[in-house]
């Protein structure tokens, strides 16, 4: 796909269109023409976040700048919460972004991936960056129903960290479920982990969460490796980047966003998307599904 046509764009009620993005952080030097800029890559997300449009959207690795860009790529119904994981806010933040006009946001609290979840900025697990995890609560101002989304980025070098955060959130869908079971749950992410890992074991091992790729009714694309390093598209490439699902969440569609710009890519990994339906919605309203291929 090299054009500004979406793979699934908005959607209405009673379906909810779903990404996770890791938008790749702004790096202070790169060698001239480096596909990492983001002077080059700025208008490509934007692009793309226009292009889409999701209902929600959970992000990583955004700097301040980062936010707001994306922020105002999606539209002026959108909304976000989530600040930066370093004391005082600031530095690499993973927010939750929703569309106001459609979800009522009626909780919300950034939690760190440690130890001592409620210290922000804490650090446990052998992980020497911070990391965190945003957990957002809405009601769907058209259907009345539930939704909860988890949005988090886990470490990229500590395989430790990696499964006691991902325990953690496993832990904090589970008791989600229980607070609310006509929920539906949403976790989006960077889990610098494949679909075969055991840190994808522990996220979907206690039956709460299920990977939307493995749930969906329809896939709209091949399976494409998520972590791109702005290269080609590789079919059958490691999924890192996920989105889960529980409770009352039904996928119907799910894709990987491989699109080139005039063969450049907006960031260094593929978006993931999906289409979910609450179980209790009046399942009338449709998605236009693209082949796949």
């Amino acid at each position: 796909m090299t054009t500004d046509e979406p793979l699934i764009g908005p959607v209405e009620a009673p379906d909810l269109h779903v990404m996770s993005f890791n938008v790749r952080r702004r790096m202070p030097r790169n060698r001239p023409g480096s596909p990492d800029r983001w002077a080059t890559r700025k208008p490509l997300v934007r692009r793309l976040l226009a292009a889409e449009r999701p209902t929600v959207l959970g992000v990583q690795e955004a700097l301040d700048e980062q936010v707001e860009v994306v922020g105002h790529a999606l539209g002026r119904s959108h909304r976000w919460v989530g600040t930066g994981r370093d004391p005082g806010g600031h530095g690499e933040a993973c927010p939750v972004y929703y569309d106001d006009d459609r979800l009522e946001l009626t909780d919300w609290r950034q939690l760190a991936l440690s130890a001592t979840p409620d210290e922000h900025g804490s650090r446990s697990w052998g992980n020497l960056t911070r990391r965190l995890v945003v957990a957002a609560e809405f009601t769907d101002r058209e259907t009345g129903a539930r939704l909860r989304v988890l949005n988090t980025h886990l470490d990229h070098l500590s395989r430790r960290s990696r499964l006691q955060s991902a325990l953690m959130i496993a832990g904090l869908a589970h008791a989600a479920h229980l607070d609310e079971p006509d929920a539906a749950i949403v976790v989006t992410g960077d889990f610098n982990a494949d679909e075969r890992s055991a840190v994808h074991r522990r996220l979907t091992g206690d039956g709460v969460l299920r990977d939307a790729w493995d749930a969906t009714a329809e896939r709209l694309t091949p399976e494409w490796g998520t972590f791109s390093n702005y290269g080609p598209r590789r079919r059958g490439g490691r999924r890192i980047d996920l989105i889960l699902v529980g409770g009352a969440a039904e996928v119907t569609h799910a894709g990987i966003n491989a699109t080139r710009f005039e063969g450049r890519a907006a960031s260094d990994h593929e978006p993931v998307q999906a289409v979910l339906r609450h179980r209790s919605s009046d399942d009338t309203a449709t998605v236009r599904p693209k082949e796949a291929g």
